[in-house]
């Protein structure tokens, strides 16, 4: 069987490496240039819908499959920003600290014909407290630069996790098995 084209609506990095640990190579990456700023009052579930639509109907005139997402990471009902300062991801980092907060990612595939799928997967995420020195540390590695909530899973931050519930490859930006079965579903050859 022959795969459509596929097109990644996304410049991840970390995107592009989980979907090539399942085989997959995007015929084309289109990186699309949204507003990602949350709507007064949305909540995390919501906004990261919204997001991954947006970005998925932002791709046009392909001729086969466009595959969006969008990651959020939240705390209670506040979605956490990616970071780009120093001050930014000290307030992420100090705000999960000892705490549990959740990672949620909504995955949208359009077919040919307009035909779209999505699944919303959410992981939860367990912190240890965290010293002063860790976070110094961990500042000073800039691994947290561009990061949903500060972190990221896959780096250093992975000595601050203490408990994961669900998909590790959703915290990494891209849960893998919901990923494969909206593929599947819209004729993309996976075994």
């Amino acid at each position: 069987m022959t795969a459509p084209t596929l097109v990644l609506a996304s410049a991840s990095p970390r995107r592009l490496a989980l979907l090539a640990q399942i085989g997959i190579v995007p015929d084309r990456v289109i990186a699309t240039d949204i507003d990602e700023t949350p709507l007064r009052e949305e909540l995390p579930r919501h906004c990261a819908q919204r997001l991954a639509r947006t970005k998925a109907a932002a791709v046009t005139d392909v001729g086969g499959l466009v595959l969006a997402a969008d990651t959020v990471v939240a705390a209670g009902r506040r979605i956490l920003p990616k970071t780009e300062t120093d001050a930014e991801a000290r307030r992420c980092l100090m705000l999960l600290s000892g705490r549990r907060h959740r990672v949620v990612t909504a995955v949208v595939v359009r077919g040919p014909g307009g035909r779209c799928s999505e699944r919303v997967v959410q992981s939860v995420v367990g912190f240890g407290r965290l010293s002063e020195r860790q976070v110094e540390a961990y500042l000073a590695s800039g691994e947290w630069r561009g990061k949903a909530g500060g972190y990221a899973i896959q780096g250093w931050a992975a000595t601050f996790i203490r408990f994961l519930s669900g998909s590790y490859s959703n915290v990494v930006g891209l849960p893998l098995f919901e990923t494969a079965q909206l593929l599947r579903g819209l004729g993309w050859p996976l075994p």
